[in-house]
């Protein structure tokens, strides 16, 4: 039937005359449901095989016009024939959209026109029924619509989404006069004349979709469709170019002069590879999915054929190819912008409408170089030799713009790309094309938007090698958003940012301490090479210093300046770990960590560096959380490199405290106030602002005038992006347990908790919640309910491990990722506890699951530090035994270290045990 469907439904109808409409009815959607099955398993063995992914598209299309046709015969030959028929008794079935295109997915909507000459008749309308009845059935999700040839011309007129369906249209079935008709008056009435309008409203339509489905074409978890260097952008471009050159056929855009023969290979294998990917992700989930997401990648790597190679896994190596069609399709959307433009047929920028022409002459003079022009108000080369004549034009391009605020003329960014063969090892060890390259990363003015270009060009990656080995490389975890070249680059645009004084409310100190740094040069080159050895084997920060110190001298930095990139690039990562995972009220954490910085000009360049660093990992991952723990570790370390922080002045400053506390609570007695001073010890005057003191003291007032040993307050801390738990209860080794767990039941996530122990024998908790709601009446209602839980469970009156247990779902993403779990034991880090870290696969009540064990193992937790990169947990706890001393026997520290990894494997056996009980999926 697919290749003839009109004999295939004539012997059906044969073989079943004697049948009534009802069962012929029956026996066609059998036969049809047949002919789908067969030709999806025909379509995914041909997706198999070696560039199979437009043929499978192909194919898919082929058997829905064979059932489409095949409709359309039954219909008109069988059901409702028409045995004289008038002219108003005319129809054209007619694909449009996707469709019409002759590509279909697996799970791809089925858009079908049915067109006729003039209104609907009473018979048209039963054969269009006899159409529609059956591919309901069949299940498959047709968009229809009816329209007279009238109809078409006015709605596409006025509608540029009927416009862009009808410009795909293609005929099925019925009668192809109707069809030609159609066509003939949609070029002359609708398209002639208006290719500006389209381009611009496509063009507009692009960019509101990509802001949808994500900005950047480098997120990790990419729309195939619908991002930014996806189908779709593919599809708009040959929608524009269809319209305003009048082709039909992608290859002949070659004859029109739009793309050169390499740049029509980079649309067809950037096609080829999009469909593949698109139809991998619809036969895997048996549905129209179309986000890659973190738990597809690893299948669809595997469907495709990749392996692992040179330290990146399989699933790292598809991602790159994928991110590397993505900016393929970039180079494509730039080439044709440009070429319309040339036509007129794209407008200008606004700007170019603002400037007159004395404007134009200043700017051409002011360029400072003879091989460099405007075009269009754009930065251009005079001619097609620039770049051979002097090489190092290349980078001079990016500094003139850079250095102008000028757009680069797509003209001029494809003969880059076409000249990278000029970069050799002459050019990058090129004295004046560093001094350029340097002057553009550290540009006051936009140096993101410009390194951004060099990156999607190609020179980025070609002048700098060991960039180029992390262009489009994913990191396969929850934690980054973007591949690692985008990541950087985006530092780079957080570092300006911060540079310029911008969003000082969001990291007042980074701002603050930016203009006494005296070493600017150095922290944009380190930021810039901060993760550049990402993908190797080796630890990167170690790896990367080697590469910072190659890269410096070639830069143009003094010795003093690579040491300086090396050592930042080196403990990139240290402030953050400090800041996030240690104890910072612990003068051992302080200490150790000021050890490592050694002077002040480092603390403040690695604050700063820190600080674009997490920003730019993704949307919501910088908050005033972490930046309240920087800004904490900064500030306690500046004292000893400074020259205090002594055991004097660590009591000098709890001394201070105590009186900010006696002038705060003047409305107590002096006996009250002597009474509650002394029931903390010193860590709590050190760790707790004064704000807070004043609180706490009255919270705790409250509660024994209320008779309460037992009590919770809670408080909203927008700028932080927390919620505070402050919890009163009678100490005892399970009591963070119980707390954490309550906070699992009731949804909330805790990303700190600061443990007091009075000298009466209770037990004053602070935990810190994530916000789960903007406002902060939303806010405080929910944390007033995780409050009463608390409450309730301390009190007995409801069993947590049940509510947990509840709560706990299979963790959505631990069939993708594999974090190996460790435990860190260590007597050295706290002069007073021995600190446990621990790290593992994240998921609901692991905190909880962790307390109960350290719980069960009787140890008293003094501190805890939650910290979560993605799917990877890192929790430290700060604790003693009961006798509030270290743990320094080896067989305990087994048996601690045994007994947190079972936390990991019992729920790794439980989720090996729910998979199994899945029923397989087709």
């Amino acid at each position: 039937m697919l290749l003839n469907p009109e004999a295939g439904i004539a012997h059906l109808f044969e073989a079943a005359r004697r049948r009534d409409k009802a069962e012929k009815r029956q026996l066609l959607v059998a036969a049809l449901r047949q002919l789908l099955d067969d030709g999806h398993a025909s379509a995914r063995a041909i997706l198999a095989g070696p560039r199979g992914g437009l043929a499978c598209a192909h194919r898919l299309s082929a058997v829905m016009d064979a059932v489409v046709i095949g409709l359309h015969k039954a219909a008109t030959a069988h059901f409702y024939p028409a045995d004289n028929p008038s002219q108003s008794e005319r129809i054209a079935v007619v694909a449009v959209g996707g469709y019409g295109r002759g590509t279909l997915a697996p799970g791809s909507d089925v858009d079908l026109l049915f067109l006729f000459p003039h209104k609907q008749t009473a018979w048209g309308e039963s054969v269009v029924e006899s159409l529609l009845y059956p591919l309901w059935d069949l299940k498959l999700k047709t968009g229809h619509s009816v329209r007279s040839i009238d109809d078409c011309v006015r709605e596409a007129r006025a509608d540029m989404t009927i416009r862009t369906a009808l410009l795909e249209a293609r005929f099925l079935a019925g009668d192809r006069s109707l069809f030609e008709e159609m066509t003939r008056r949609f070029d002359a009435e609708v398209v002639e004349g208006t290719a500006a309008a389209f381009t611009e409203a496509k063009l507009a339509e692009r960019e509101t979709r990509v802001q949808r489905a994500g900005a950047s074409r480098y997120l990790v978890e990419p729309n195939v469709k619908d991002g930014k260097g996806g189908l779709r952008d593919l599809n708009t471009l040959f929608w524009i170019a269809k319209y305003a050159y009048r082709v039909q056929d992608v290859r002949e855009l070659v004859a029109a002069g739009l793309f050169d023969k390499d740049e029509l290979q980079m649309f067809q294998r950037s096609e080829e590879f999009l469909w593949r990917v698109r139809c991998w992700l619809h036969f895997i989930t048996g549905r129209a999915e179309e986000r890659l997401s973190f738990d597809l990648q690893r299948q669809v790597a595997a469907a495709i054929g990749y392996a692992g190679r040179s330290g990146q896994a399989p699933v790292e190596r598809f991602m790159k190819a994928y991110f590397l069609i993505a900016k393929d399709v970039g180079d494509l959307t730039a080439i044709v912008c440009a070429a319309l433009e040339a036509r007129q047929q794209k407008p200008r920028a606004t700007l170019s409408r603002l400037l007159g022409s004395f404007t134009k002459r200043t700017r051409e003079r002011s360029l400072g170089h003879r091989d460099f022009k405007l075009t269009s108000q754009r930065l251009d080369v005079v001619d097609d030799s620039a770049f051979e004549r002097d090489p190092v034009n290349l980078l001079r391009l990016y500094e003139i713009a850079s250095r102008e605020d000028l757009a680069i003329h797509p003209d001029a960014s494809r003969l880059v790309t076409q000249s990278l063969r000029l970069v050799t090892p002459g050019l990058r060890n090129d004295p004046e094309a560093n001094r350029i390259f340097l002057e553009i990363l550290t540009a006051r003015r936009s140096p993101e938007i410009v390194l951004r270009r060099m990156n999607e060009s190609g020179l980025l990656g070609r002048f700098i090698p060991d960039f180029g080995r992390v262009v489009a490389m994913m990191q396969f975890n929850m934690y980054h958003h973007y591949t690692v070249d985008e990541h950087l680059i985006r530092a780079i645009g957080v570092l300006a940012e911060i540079d310029a004084g911008a969003l000082e409310a969001e990291h007042p100190l980074a701002n603050e301490i930016m203009p006494s740094i005296a070493n600017r040069r150095a922290l944009y080159v380190a930021l810039f090479l901060h993760d550049i050895a990402k993908g190797r084997p080796e630890d990167h920060s170690l790896a990367g210093a080697r590469i910072a110190r190659k890269l410096g001298p070639r830069f143009g930095l003094t010795t003093a300046q690579t040491e300086t990139v090396a050592w930042l690039v080196e403990h990139h990562l240290d402030m953050s770990t400090v800041a996030q995972s240690r104890d910072l009220g612990d003068p051992k954490t302080i200490e150790s960590f000021a050890a490592t910085v050694q002077t002040l000009e480092r603390l403040k360049l690695l604050l700063v560096l820190t600080v674009a660093d997490i920003k730019a990992v993704g949307p919501g991952v910088w908050n005033g959380w972490k930046g309240q723990l920087l800004r904490t570790l900064y500030y306690e370390t500046e004292l000893v490199l400074t020259g205090g922080h002594s055991a004097v002045e660590r009591k000098v400053r709890v001394q201070a405290k105590q009186e900010a506390l006696r002038e705060r609570l003047a409305d107590w007695s002096s006996a009250d106030r002597e009474a509650y001073i002394a029931r903390h010890y010193p860590a709590y005057w050190i760790k707790v602002d004064p704000e807070q003191q004043e609180k706490h003291a009255r919270f705790l007032r409250e509660a024994e005038q209320a008779g309460r040993t037992t009590a919770t307050i809670v408080e909203t801390d927008q700028f932080r992006g927390v919620t505070e738990l402050t919890v009163l209860a009678p100490d005892h080794p399970r009591l963070l347990a119980i707390v954490t767990g309550a906070c699992a039941a009731a949804g909330g996530n805790i990303v700190d908790a600061q443990i007091f122990t009075t000298s009466d024998g209770l037990v004053l908790d602070t935990i810190s919640v994530s916000r789960a709601f903007d406002r902060d009446d939303d806010e405080l209602r929910r944390a007033e309910r995780i409050a009463a839980a608390i409450e309730r469970a301390l009190k007995g009156e409801i069993k947590i491990a049940d509510l947990v247990a509840q709560r706990r779902a299979p963790p959505p993403r631990g069939q993708t990722f594999q974090v190996q779990p460790e435990v860190i034991i260590d007597n050295v880090l706290s002069a007073r506890h021995t600190v446990l870290e621990v790290s593992g696969l994240d998921r609901p009540g692991l905190l909880y699951d962790l307390t109960t064990a350290i719980g069960k193992l009787n140890l008293n937790i003094a501190s805890a530090h939650i910290a979560t990169f993605g799917e990877k947990a890192v929790d430290v706890f700060y604790v003693t035994d009961l006798t509030h001393a270290k743990i320094v026997s080896t067989g305990r520290q087994l048996n601690i270290r045994k007994a947190l990894l079972e936390v990991f494997s019992i729920e790794g056996e439980k989720a090996a045990t729910a998979k199994s009980k899945l029923p397989a999926r087709a």
